[in-house]
């Protein structure tokens, strides 16, 4: 604790140096999750603040202040002095005060190796308008923690849960604070009633009469010594000076951590993504989505956002003179009996690792999906394929002008952790296609294989100069596969005579990726999908 307080307080007197703002175009951000995304109050922008990212060997943690410049599809950085210490997995809240106030709280710093955690209880707030950090020092505020949730509701911060994890033991919290934004002063809130399990990571919502919603989340108990069971929580609470009870109708969402929650137009709470860990004896299996579910609250019902698809010229002029019937189409959607129908995809990885992609779709959207993919076979693709995020947990959220912008988050195949840099964007009023804003090809990320020695490497080093040193390692794992030779297609021949020619040259090359421990059905699956896309590459 005491090292990271000590390398925390090293990179503030770093960012102490900052005397001016500095305001520059730049690339769109490094790869990232648990950051945080909000839309300005008064401006066409997305502020993009914090996050982490893990390469394999080490954890980087940011402080940084990115701007998203919607009109122009651009971004730019702001260095202002006196920043909050990096962190991640913290809680940001807009409010309109004075051209507009950004409000941090918490969240936590790692070290480089990630096996330490230092959790923040600080203050902040960005004004916006003067691009000025100013901490706010309040007594009787919640402890340090992260993973926690916290909605702006009627001049007061909320804040409900998360967690705190030491060397020696963790603990999940279900208390409730309200800070107040005239005062500047810190409440902890009683509410009668039996309320949410303790928890992190859950849906928090604010209803127009200023009563907050909690849905989810996570939270893990130790059973014996080394031994702990994670919970995936599906319930959901109404937070009205006492806790009550919801039971929602409509289809939910399938029981899942690490999604993504933003306030949608039309008084609807919106749901993003997400993980399901299947734990298999000492591993976990998880599968990811891509899906996003609407939570009406006047309504007290969930139902899955379903794309309609780009509409005909015709068809939509036709439906010009008939705006209810998008209504309508809206009410049949909700009232579909159906639940959601699982579809699973397979994408190979450039090492040859294969990752399963679930997602989510009603029968009706599904039968369309279907036919629509068999088109496109026949056509040879002139149809064009529908852009998509892929599934991920940890995404970032923020909602302008009803469309919702979903930023980078995180998806693992076996060992490895793929953390995203792209942005993709989606009219929530019409509900058609997602767009790609800023596109990324996560095959080529680099991932450093865990040595004794890079744990001994200087820590300062470490959390702070990551995107150098993949550059550099990325050429010379580039320089490295140059050498490797897969057996070559012959001429002429068919990719199942190459395959059974090949078969056990890919098996052990699958082995030796997926190490000594996977299973021999999988090694055999991932083997085939290696030679198979070395094949059609070379075809």
């Amino acid at each position: 604790q005491e090292d990271l307080e000590a390398l925390i307080a090293e990179f503030q007197s770093l960012d102490a140096k900052k005397t001016q703002v500095i305001e520059s175009s730049c690339p769109p951000p490094s790869p990232r999750l648990n950051g945080s995304l909000s839309a300005h109050p008064e401006k066409d922008e997305l502020i993009l603040f914090g996050g982490e990212y893990f390469n394999g060997q080490k954890t980087y943690l940011y402080n940084e202040l990115y701007v998203y410049n919607i009109r122009k599809n651009s971004w730019s950085k702001v260095e202002i002095p006196n920043p909050p210490p990096r962190r991640c997995a913290h809680q940001a809240a807009v409010v309109p005060t004075a051209g507009g106030q950004l409000w941090v709280f918490g969240g936590e710093f790692a070290s480089p190796n990630g096996e330490q955690f230092y959790h923040y209880k600080d203050l902040w707030v960005l004004h916006l308008a003067t691009k000025t950090w100013e901490q706010i020092k309040a007594s009787g505020g919640p402890s340090g923690r992260s993973g926690h949730r916290m909605v702006a509701c009627k001049r007061q911060l909320i804040i409900f849960g998360g967690f705190h994890e030491s060397a020696r033991d963790y603990i999940y919290y279900n208390d409730v604070y309200s800070f107040n934004l005239d005062s500047y002063t810190w409440s902890k809130l009683a509410p009668s009633g039996v309320g949410p399990a303790p928890r992190s990571g859950c849906q928090m919502a604010t209803t127009p009469e200023g009563s907050i919603i909690i849905y989810g989340g996570y939270s893990k108990q130790r059973i014996k010594k080394d031994v702990d069971k994670g919970t995936l929580h599906t319930d959901m609470f109404l937070h009205k000076w006492a806790w009550s009870r919801l039971n929602p109708s409509g289809v939910k969402p399938t029981p899942r951590s690490g999604f993504s929650v933003v306030i949608g137009p039309n008084n609807r709470s919106l749901l993003f993504g997400g993980v399901h860990d299947e734990e298999e004896e000492e591993s976990i299996e998880g599968d990811f989505f891509n899906d996003i579910y609407f939570y009406d609250i006047g309504k007290n019902r969930w139902f899955p956002g379903q794309l309609k698809g780009p509409k005909s010229e015709k068809r939509k002029r036709r439906r010009g003179r008939q705006a209810e019937a998008d209504d309508a189409e809206d009410e049949e959607m909700e009232k579909r009996p159906q639940g959601p129908v699982e579809v699973v995809k397979e994408v190979v990885a450039e090492d040859g690792t294969v990752m399963t992609i679930k997602q989510v779709i009603s029968g009706a959207a599904e039968e369309k999906k279907f036919e629509s993919e068999e088109e496109e076979e026949e056509e040879d693709g002139a149809l064009g394929q529908q852009v998509e995020p892929c599934p991920r947990s940890n995404a970032m959220l923020a909602v302008k002008h009803g469309i919702l912008y979903v930023y980078g988050g995180m998806f693992e195949v076996g060992d490895r952790q793929f953390t995203l840099s792209d942005l993709y964007s989606i009219d929530l009023h019409k509900m058609e296609e997602w767009k790609v804003l800023v596109e990324m090809d996560p095959k080529a990320q680099e991932w450093l294989e865990e040595s004794e020695s890079d744990e001994e490497e200087d820590d300062t080093e470490g959390a702070e100069g990551g995107e150098e040193e993949e550059e550099s390692s990325e050429e010379e794992s580039e320089d490295e596969r140059g050498e490797e030779q897969h057996p070559s297609v012959q001429p002429d021949e068919e990719h199942a005579d190459y395959l059974s020619r090949t078969e056990q040259y890919w098996i052990k090359l699958a082995r030796s990726n997926m190490g000594l421990d996977a299973k021999e059905k999988k090694v055999v699956k991932v083997a085939h999908a290696m030679a198979k896309t070395f094949y059609e590459d070379s075809v």
